[in-house]
């Protein structure tokens, strides 16, 4: 579709969006499992005579299975709307439904089922394969989404900052495979790191779940679980920004500056390893160590690897804790993203617990200074939640030196507090006003990991089901009206910032991919044609090209996607346990 004509359709949507939503019952467009709390909003203006009940209908015939009250009329500000909640929880036989309130039209239609978010789960892995440098994807693998290879990196250059006695500027260096970060073509360290810890620990949690899952790529068949056939692809790549010689990493292998919208093959951009930084070293020391454990009992397949990975993972420890203020600094040169970071206490406390846990050196824990390391709620740059979760999930092995009691802590006490927060929302999840960031579906996602990592902890319900309310959010519960997923959803985001979707011709997006999701900062309004339909924090998306800030795809998004996805399928009990 030409851009011009793209951009029409984001305009018309954004205009309908603006007539419409305000009287739409809002729900996961997925459905839900048939053991899972289930939810819907619902607007408080609009219905008949302030209507205070609704039904369940079976999609189809209009037969009422169920009815029910609707919770009090609640205002929600970071939206501008005031609304109800309907509980049908109780709803466990599977079907087609719908929910019906007088004077609204009815919802759109939903699914219980005990496969619910499987296709889903798939789809959110296979959008790595879909993002995989140096590869050409075949129709086999990718059907109408095969292209050519790009950014093969056989040749790339040693920047300046990132210049070695051993490897002087202009070194030529080869650092191939890896996953494209976003939206945009570069390769960077920090966020890989968030994200292929992620998938390691969806795989670490829940192995049965993923064990037998085929995501059709190339690798499938090789006797390795696809998740980490997938993130493998990655790991390759990470290893090869390590300099052999001292052990730094370099923190982004990037084009001076951002290609435009062209598929992968037609950037041929001069491609560079920029700067080594601590928290380059540090991300890097965490998940090789993750991933060093993980791929232990694959070492027929993978002959040497777990070692590999351990001690590339120790001598970049040890090169943080020689250079523990490598900040990243962004040459003149250099126009790409940043992923900078001057507060490194949260990425050496996760380096030393996932060290500590796949070594058992107690020196590891002690490095950690586990009293002072705050548990918070995952991102790319504030990693200290990550290692509280690594400890939580691995805490029957543990040497003893580490503090059960306040491990447990960590975990149930930030999980209450999210837990707490869904009391004070209208929509019914943990998000609050102050959560609407750029890539606030990750915060969303990422709050719902904590949750269902706490439920596995205490057995919490509360914690499982706040967890699913913000999933809800993601696909469908939310002041926009949209499943935020591509290709997934009856209204899922159509206009991705992301280039191959941008520049494929292809008139449906690559599918599997959360976007970015509404914040008010809107920084790439002056360059969008398109208008925000809104600034209110919940409503201050734009599902356009131009959308860098609320619209562009990412890995470390992805990654709590695939992970809750799969949560939620393998801990939701079965109706009556």
């Amino acid at each position: 579709m030409p851009n011009s004509l793209k951009y029409l359709a984001a305009a018309i949507a954004c205009l309908g969006a603006g007539s419409v939503l305000a009287a739409d019952i809002k729900l996961n467009q997925m459905g839900f499992l048939p053991g899972a709390a289930k939810v819907a909003v619902v607007p408080a203006a609009g219905t008949t005579a302030g209507a205070t009940a609704f039904s369940v209908i079976r999609a189809g015939s209009g037969a009422v299975v169920q009815q029910g009250a609707l919770g009090a009329a609640k205002a929600s500000p970071d939206s501008g709307d005031t609304v109800r909640l309907a509980d049908f929880s109780s709803l466990t036989t599977p079907g087609r439904y719908q929910l019906r309130v007088a004077g609204l039209p009815d919802s759109l239609p939903f699914e219980i089922a005990r496969g619910a978010y499987q296709a889903l789960n798939v789809g959110a892995l296979r959008a790595y394969y879909y993002n995989r440098a140096g590869i050409a994807l075949d129709a086999k693998h990718a059907g109408a989404y095969a292209r050519a290879a790009g950014h093969p990196d056989t040749n790339v250059m040693v920047h300046a900052s990132a210049a070695s006695t051993a490897r002087p500027a202009g070194t030529i260096i080869a650092s191939p495979k890896g996953w494209y970060d976003a939206g945009d073509y570069n390769k960077y360290i920090v966020n890989s790191g968030i994200a292929t810890s992620t998938l390691l620990a969806a795989w670490e949690d829940f192995p049965a779940f993923f064990q037998s899952q085929a995501l059709n790529i190339p690798e499938s068949g090789n006797g390795i679980p696809d998740i980490l056939n997938e993130t493998l692809w990655n790991l390759a790549w990470m290893l090869t920004m390590q300099d052999p010689n001292d052990g730094g990493v370099y923190h982004k292998l990037t084009d001076k500056k951002f290609d435009g919208a062209v598929m992968p093959a037609d950037a041929r951009q001069q491609r560079y390893v920029v700067q080594k930084t601590t928290a380059a070293a540090l991300d890097f020391a965490a998940t090789m160590a993750t991933a060093s454990r993980v791929l232990a009992p694959f070492d027929k397949q993978l002959p040497g690897m777990a070692a590999r990975m351990r001690t590339a993972a120790e001598q970049a420890w040890r090169w943080a804790n020689a250079n523990p203020a490598a900040y990243y600094q962004q040459p003149d040169d250099i126009k790409t993203g940043e992923y900078g970071d001057k507060d490194l206490r949260d990425e050496f406390g996760w380096a030393a617990a996932e060290l500590f846990i796949t070594t058992g050196d107690p020196a590891y824990y002690q490095a950690m200074q586990a009293p002072s390391l705050n548990a918070t709620v995952p991102s790319w740059g504030e990693v200290g939640g990550l290692a509280w979760l690594s400890l939580a999930r691995h805490r029957q092995h543990l040497n003893a030196v580490a503090d059960q009691a306040l491990i447990a802590s960590r975990i149930d006490t930030l999980a209450g507090q999210l837990a707490a927060a869904r009391q004070r929302s209208a929509y019914g999840y943990a998000m609050q006003t102050s959560d609407y960031v750029w890539g606030s579906n990750a915060v969303v996602l990422n709050q719902a990991m904590v949750l269902a990592s706490a439920y596995r902890l205490t057995g919490k319900r509360a914690y499982l089901d706040v967890a699913q309310a913000n999933f809800d959010a993601i696909m469908g519960r939310n002041a926009v009206d949209i499943s935020f997923v591509t290709g997934f959803g009856a209204r899922s985001a159509q206009h991705p910032h992301h280039r191959p979707s941008e520049a494929d011709g292809i008139a449906a997006p690559v599918p599997g991919f959360v976007v970015g999701g509404p914040q008010p900062g809107r920084e790439d309004q002056k360059n969008c044609k398109a208008q925000y339909p809104s600034a209110l924090p919940a409503r201050a998306y734009l599902d356009d090209e131009c959308s860098y800030a609320s619209n562009e795809v990412a890995i470390n998004w992805n990654a709590p996607l695939v992970y809750v996805s799969a949560a939620l399928q393998a801990l939701t009990p079965a109706p009556g346990q």
